[in-house]
């Protein structure tokens, strides 16, 4: 009570006004994650780094020691987890913005969080929970400094906290001198030795003496009422100050001698330091009144500038998902997907400039007379290998739709001259794997002809032009191969792959069902249905599974009695039927307009690349 008090601070708030802290440690993560490329390469798995503050990605971790490919700073970047995709996260400072993917959700966790533990800590502002809690423990020295700058009203209310503390200032100083003053009346008491039991007053004096204290008393206790009434340190030292004020105890004659020997009126100072503690108590209650309204203003204004920062940051987020849309088209956003930012129309017509070009592209290509000529031997029978059984029960499936005749179930889906194609809707969970049919006759060329051209690998590149590369896995005989195909990638939509089976055979003639008018020879037909082989795991692409078959028939055209045979008078009707799931998700209508486009396309390309490669070569029969 003697002397200026300072409270002390808890160890919490010592961290946070300790200025020579050292600087958090910020997380270091590095792994190999997918990066969205372009529309072109889609994603690619790149070597992602975060260190120091700073996300950089390389090719490849073997590559680190060459310099980054690209970097960013996380302390000013927005971190994105994907709203539908769990494993993919997206970074954006501006105009600069990584689509990342990660090979699973808690890796992607795993990155988000130190992704936003670097830019807490390199920002250097706290979340929400950190600025309530600083908010709210407002001490009495920010009060006031902040009352300064207030407005007028907060100035006077500061001004009325100040001379409340002054005055408890006053009050600790009277205190002090009673306490002082009680205590030398105290060891005075136990000095003398006044616990004796103390002789009854017996003479007039005493007993005059006794009376005029005892009207003191009275007059004691009426300036004590009016003291409790309004207590202040003038009204205190008023008190204390004036020496008629000073009274002398009635509880015995010792001790009222031993207090007139040190000049003290017990009683008086008794009451005066009730008083001065009443007077402490009321104005330290002022001031918690005065802290509580302080307290309650500045909460007040802290919800507001909470909320308005949680409206800054929706509508940021708002800007920076509309600019993401506006600036970043051709990002993982506009490809294919059930979530796509592509309506079907936008959708469409991107396949659709995708297919023009790739028209043009071919139609530059000439088609050059091929070296490759169909084998002389016939091919009747699948010779013994470990897929013989299941490539003839698919073979028997494919000719069994083949022989039926189109009905009810079916829909004309295309006709152009003697070319029909014909398509059963059908949809597997959403994605769209109808059943095409087509018909179609080629002139100048025979089913031999048609059958090894679709067939042979080596000229496979020369006439499907979809494709980017292929690879034989593995060759089971000479009519039956694996093979890997990846196919040109057409924005927005995913690139794709397949692995397949492929195979050709003659039909003997008893088997062939039905003949055409004009049939000669024996059909051919070539099948392709996927199949999983281990030397083409599932990775980047999207895998599409397909049944493919091609059926081609022989037609001779009656001709003069002893005119030599010619290519004018030979042709050859295919039919040809696909059952194809391609995999992802794009929109069903988009799907049905690219085949209904693409497939009469294919046909013809196919035909023109044989009708070209043979128009110069003897006719193989």
């Amino acid at each position: 009570m003697s002397g200026n008090h300072t409270p002390s601070l808890s160890d919490e708030e010592e961290d946070d006004l300790d200025c020579n802290n050292p600087p958090p440690h910020l997380p270091e993560l590095q792994d190999t994650l997918s990066k969205w490329t372009n529309y072109l390469h889609g994603w690619q798995e790149r070597f992602v780094v975060l260190c120091g503050g700073t996300l950089s990605y390389y090719k490849s971790e073997y590559d680190t020691a060459f310099g980054c490919r690209g970097s960013m700073s996380v302390a000013k970047a927005s971190i994105q987890p994907h709203e539908f995709d769990d494993c993919r996260f997206d970074v954006s400072v501006n105009d600069c913005m990584y689509y990342l993917r990660a090979p699973d959700a808690e890796t992607r966790q795993k990155w988000v969080d130190g992704l936003e533990a670097v830019k807490a800590a390199e920002s250097g502002y706290g979340s929400e929970s950190s600025l309530r809690k600083n908010g709210s423990m407002l001490s009495l020295s920010s009060v006031t400094s902040l009352s300064t700058t207030a407005s007028t009203s907060s100035f006077k209310k500061a001004r009325g906290l100040r001379e409340k503390l002054m005055e408890l200032e006053t009050f600790r100083d009277i205190v002090c001198q009673q306490i002082d003053t009680l205590q030398g009346y105290f060891d005075a008491c136990a000095g003398t030795g006044t616990t004796q039991k103390q002789a009854p007053l017996t003479n007039g004096h005493d007993q005059e003496t006794y009376d005029s204290n005892e009207g003191l008393d009275h007059d004691a206790d009426d300036e004590m009422d009016e003291l409790s009434t309004t207590p202040t340190p003038a009204t205190f030292r008023q008190v204390v100050g004036n020496p008629g004020h000073r009274r002398t105890t009635s509880d015995g004659a010792a001790v009222l001698s031993i207090a007139n020997a040190k000049g003290v009126d017990f009683r008086g100072e008794s009451i005066t330091f009730q008083a001065t503690t009443a007077g402490i108590l009321a104005t330290l209650q002022h001031c918690i009144d005065i802290m509580n309204k302080r307290e309650e203003h500045w909460q007040q204004r802290l919800d507001k500038e909470v909320e308005k920062r949680k409206k800054a940051e929706d509508a940021a987020k708002s800007a920076v998902v509309n600019a993401r849309k506006q600036a970043f088209i051709g990002g993982p956003d506009f490809e294919e997907g059930p979530h796509s930012a592509l309506n079907e129309e936008e959708f469409y017509d991107a396949i659709e400039v995708a297919l023009d070009r790739q028209d043009e592209e071919d139609a530059m290509k000439d088609f050059q007379g091929s070296t490759f000529v169909p084998p002389s031997e016939l091919i009747e029978q699948e010779p013994e290998h470990r897929m013989k059984a299941e490539v003839d029960k698919c073979l028997n499936e494919c000719f069994q739709i083949i022989s039926e005749s189109v009905d009810h179930k079916w829909s004309l889906a295309y006709e152009d001259g003697d070319m029909k194609v014909y398509r059963r809707d059908y949809e597997d969970g959403g994605i769209v794997c109808d059943f095409l049919k087509a018909t179609h006759t080629v002139t100048g060329i025979t089913a031999r002809e048609m059958a090894h051209y679709f067939y042979d690998m080596d000229v496979r590149m020369d006439w499907e032009t979809t494709l980017e590369s292929f690879k034989v896995l593995e060759q089971l005989s000479d009519s039956t191969l694996i093979v890997h195909q990846i196919y040109k990638r057409m924005w927005p939509s995913s690139q794709r792959d397949t692995v397949f089976l492929s195979h050709i055979r003659e039909i003997p003639s008893y088997d062939a069902g039905d003949r055409e008018v004009n049939e000669v020879g024996r059909p051919w037909i070539v099948m392709n249905y996927s199949i999983e082989h281990p030397d083409a795991p599932i990775n980047k692409f999207v895998r599409a599974v397909a049944v493919v078959s091609l059926f081609c028939q022989t037609l001779i055209e009656p001709r003069e009695e002893g005119s030599k045979l010619n290519r004018d008078h030979i042709s050859c009707k295919i039919t040809y039927i696909s059952n194809v799931n391609p995999g992802g998700w794009a929109p069903p209508s988009v799907v049905r307009a690219v085949s209904k486009r693409e497939y009469p396309k294919f046909l013809r390309r196919v035909s023109s690349f044989c009708q070209n490669a043979c128009k110069d070569k003897q006719i193989a029969m």
